[in-house]
């Protein structure tokens, strides 16, 4: 948007050796920017399927004592909690077992 502002400017508004600075300094901060925002995106890895729950965070729906139902970002999945969790209760997800239960404990926080 800058770059084209710039062009525009040096263009109809301004003489002639400041629209060539006006022009080349919106395309050096358009470079850094898009530099900055790819920087920006890559910095982390994107983590999916089974690693991705552990860590994550639920509610209980269904009374887990020990095989019961979980809410996880949205989502209702099996759940198996070894200390009992009563629906309503917060659950951290520990990791992603056979048949797509998830093993779970209760939060602390």
């Amino acid at each position: 948007m800058l770059l084209v502002l710039a062009i525009l400017a040096a263009i109809f508004l301004l003489p002639s050796p400041w629209s060539y600075v006006v022009v080349i300094a919106a395309a050096v901060w358009e470079s850094a920017e898009l530099a900055f925002f790819v920087w920006y995106s890559k910095r982390r890895q994107a983590t999916t399927g089974a690693d991705a729950f552990a860590g994550a965070k639920g509610v209980v729906v269904q009374a887990c004592r020990p095989i019961g139902q979980i809410r996880v970002r949205g989502e209702l999945w099996r759940a198996r909690c070894e200390e009992g969790a009563d629906p309503g209760e917060a659950v951290v997800v520990e990791s992603l077992g056979p048949e797509l239960t998830l093993f779970v404990h209760r939060d602390s926080a």
